[in-house]
């Protein structure tokens, strides 16, 4: 069991977005150090250089900080100043203490030079298979002496470096999974520096810096997901190699979409900045990642604020079975906390959607902005996620009555002798009135064309709803007519109700 301070880090690779997956290690390890009092440590893992770039890097943090995620320790750049004093917090800043400890393994004869060609290993490779042996090296470098090796370094062989295994059964705790062990054949003599290719040093691998990186910065928690359990025997292995203390593990499930195959981009959307885009809330995000494989101490609460997460999380009560992410469950939330949020910041968040429809933010005029604001506080309730609500409110703003009319389940109510009759009825007050139709107004006509009729229901209201709007379903009238007559009055791209009605009877 580990003592003193708890440390953790979050530790990903700016080579593309941060997908929900390393956004849930992110909130675990976040939640686990927060509640202990602990420290939250951020390091990029930057040594493929190929592939990292400084935008990914720049998104990555950008995420975070839009999670709520903050870091106690971290790396220098455009958004964050570096703070902690096990820095630096970059790997690709970190080589020369990688090639410190390298050359330290290879005096303590804990580490040796495999001269082995791609060719070579190739056909070790091959040979196992065919003799149905474990596909492993076979360690003949690690026989080779002392003259030959030198001879071969002045020969300007390359080389990569291995790490000498033992005979003893790697073991390590993980608190979501219990005892692990792997046999050391398992392992063999695992790769720490790369052959380097002429002119170029060696890059050391990703079990090997990540280790490193981890020991010295006193990390006494690794929290991160399964697919890293075959790679943590190495990794211990390295620890016992310098005489570093191992830490504790804690390996998360896998998040598979809803047909069971591990969650990717065919699933939908998988990034933070995808659903950032989608207009999903932070604190909706946020709530269903700390229930993907984690679960309440009662087993049924779900809704749950960043500080009540903070209080009930425990990695005991992190399940090792497959997380299912469930969109359905993500929009619920997503609603919830819709209806929560205050009018000012989904008035805001919602603004960036109806780039079309309204004049630009800097030109638009106080009335114009207060009249959005309306549209936004009667329709936001009804979307799972605010990118929804240009669609939700089309038509308020282009009123299509041909297409209302085509509708297979419009035409079915507009065929009745009894549509025909309302909407008729309707058209004659809409002929006679000069004014702008207010609720009560609009509520008067509809009792005189009830007892008219006597036409009431739905079969009274879905034909005169469908000619306002082309839908039998939506927003109360008393609610709706003001936001289009006031739409209309402000010069707003929006057909005022007289006009839809005439449009749509054909008066």
């Amino acid at each position: 069991m580990t003592t003193g301070k708890i440390r953790v880090r979050f530790a990903p690779s700016p080579t593309g977005l941060l997908h929900v997956g390393n956004a849930r290690t992110a909130l675990y390890n976040w939640l686990f150090a927060r509640r202990a009092g602990g420290v939250f440590v951020l390091r990029i893992e930057d040594t493929d250089l190929e592939r990292s770039e400084a935008r990914y890097e720049s998104q990555l943090i950008e995420d975070l900080r839009w999670l709520g995620l903050d870091w106690d320790e971290g790396p220098e750049g455009p958004n964050v100043t570096e703070k902690g004093a096990y820095g630096p917090y970059r790997q690709s800043e970190r080589l020369k203490i990688y090639a410190g400890l390298t050359e330290q393994l290879l005096a303590e004869d804990k580490a040796y030079r495999c001269f082995c060609t791609p060719e070579e290993l190739a056909a070790e490779h091959q040979l196992a298979i065919k003799q149905h042996g474990p596909q492993v090296y076979s360690g003949r470098c690690r026989r080779l002496s002392p003259e030959t090796v030198e001879k071969n370094l002045a020969a300007g062989m390359p080389f990569a470096v291995r790490l000498k295994i033992g005979m003893e059964p790697l073991r390590f705790r993980d608190i979501v999974r219990g005892a692990v062990e792997f046999a050391p054949e398992a392992v063999s003599d695992p790769i720490l520096v790369r052959s380097a290719k002429e002119g170029e040093p060696g890059m050391p691998v990703y079990n090997y810096v990540v280790t490193i990186d981890d020991a010295l910065m006193k990390i006494t928690h690794v929290v991160r997901g399964d697919d890293h359990i075959s790679n943590t025997p190495r990794q211990v292995a390295i620890y016992k190699a310098f005489g570093w203390p191992v830490p504790e593990f804690a390996h998360l499930s896998t998040i598979l979409g809803a047909d069971r195959e591990r969650l990717s981009k065919r699933h939908g959307a998988t990034s933070i900045a995808t659903f950032r885009e989608m207009g999903y809330l932070p604190e909706a995000l946020v709530n269903y990642l700390g229930l993907l494989g984690w679960g309440a101490e009662d087993g049924k609460t779900e809704i749950f604020t960043l500080a009540e997460l903070t209080r009930a999380f425990t990695l005991e009560r992190v399940t090792p079975s497959p997380a299912i992410f469930d969109f359905e469950k993500l929009n619920w939330l997503n609603r919830h906390y819709i209806k929560l949020a205050s009018h000012e910041r989904l008035t805001a968040l919602a603004r960036d959607y109806f780039g079309g429809m309204l004049p630009a933010k800097d030109a638009a005029r106080d009335d114009v902005e207060a009249w959005f604001a309306r549209l936004v506080r009667l329709f936001a309730p009804s979307v799972d996620h605010l990118d929804q609500l240009p669609a939700k409110t089309s038509f308020v703003f282009g009123f299509d009555h041909e297409a209302a009319r085509a509708r297979a389940e419009n035409a079915e109510v507009l065929a009745a002798d009894s549509a025909r009759t309302v909407l008729t009825e309707l058209a004659n007050r809409v002929r006679s009135h000069s004014a702008w139709v207010t609720p009560e107004v609009f509520k008067a006509w509809l009792n005189d064309i009830k007892a008219a009729t006597g036409v009431n229901g739905k079969e009274l209201f879905h034909p005169v709803r469908i000619a306002l709007t082309g839908m039998q379903s939506g927003p109360d009238f008393d609610k709706l007519l003001p936001l289009i007559e006031d739409g209309a009055a402000l010069g707003l791209p929006v057909t005022s109700v007289q006009s839809r009605v005439e449009q749509f009877v054909g008066v």
